[in-house]
């Protein structure tokens, strides 16, 4: 428990260092209609960030301030009152692994978010098993050679409890195996974070959703599927999970708005497509 307040209190104090603000925020509580402050997940964060450029445009007295730091961040910082939206990558109104449901929160459904297994372009490996990945995220594997690669040392980076591609990537590539917590094996806070680790390491193996996949890195194929929207969608790729944004009851002024917003059909398939996130409707 201890443990848990303190990884909160991390995090809540990323949402505040790390921001991607329009407009001005005087208080740290966000109860004014016309002031829209979201925090939360960074998978999350490209959407939520384009779309506050683009509701900005057509909105511009509303203030609305962005900001990543890891999903667990989302509820509570709605629920303590420092922002108005929670952005995560699970229903946080249910119960996940290692996560209670949180009460009184009402949770929009907006993307489908494909995560991918990443690894440095130079590594030779293009595909790997929910068996081999369980082997490397426990420990067991170490080198690359066991699984068709050089023969190096395996750097595993993972996301710190709290982050939900972390909950995502575990439940459904991991089918809920438990992760290594010593040895050649590191832990980062961001996304971001999470790809510079990668993209700098020839030897590392991580994991992200796929807006990130990009520069140094690239995703390897699942059980022999790529990791794609097209297979998200057709249901062959197997590792995705729907994103939501959370309010204290049901949303009011501008925050109703730029959920609405964010949930439109111009938004879902334009903007939203093209940081290769899909829209909920193609899901059936």
């Amino acid at each position: 428990m201890k443990m848990f307040k303190r990884i909160t209190i991390a995090a809540l104090s990323t949402v505040a260092a790390v921001g991607f603000t329009f407009g001005s925020i005087s208080s740290t509580k966000a109860a004014s209609s016309n002031k829209i402050v979201v925090a939360g997940s960074t998978a999350l964060l490209p959407v939520t960030q384009q779309a506050a450029k683009e509701f900005k445009r057509s909105n511009p007295k509303v203030s609305i301030s962005v900001s990543g730091s890891s999903s667990v961040a989302g509820p509570q910082s709605v629920l303590r009152g420092s922002a108005t939206i929670g952005a995560v990558d699970w229903d946080a109104t249910k119960s996940v692994p290692g996560f209670s449901a949180f009460k009184g929160l009402k949770a929009h459904k907006i993307a489908v978010i494909p995560f991918a297994t990443i690894v440095n372009k130079s590594n030779p490996v293009k595909n790997l098993t929910s068996s081999q990945l369980q082997g490397i995220f426990s420990g067991k594997i170490t080198n690359w050679k066991q699984v068709g690669g050089k023969n190096a040392t395996i750097v595993v980076v993972n996301r710190k409890f709290g982050s939900g591609t972390r909950v995502n990537y575990q439940m459904k590539a991991l089918n809920g195996k438990s992760f290594m917590t010593k040895g050649n094996y590191k832990e980062v806070g961001k996304s971001g974070e999470m790809v510079t680790s990668v993209s700098t390491n020839p030897n590392a193996i991580g994991y992200v959703d796929l807006a990130y996949v990009k520069g140094n890195i690239k995703a390897v194929n699942f059980n022999g599927v790529a990791a794609t929207t097209s297979n998200v969608i057709n249901g062959k790729y197997k590792v995705w999970s729907y994103g939501y944004l959370v309010t204290k009851g049901n949303p009011t002024g501008a925050n109703a708005k730029y959920i609405k917003y964010v949930q439109s059909s111009k938004f879902q398939n334009g903007s939203l497509k093209k940081l290769k996130f899909i829209p909920v409707s193609k899901m059936k």
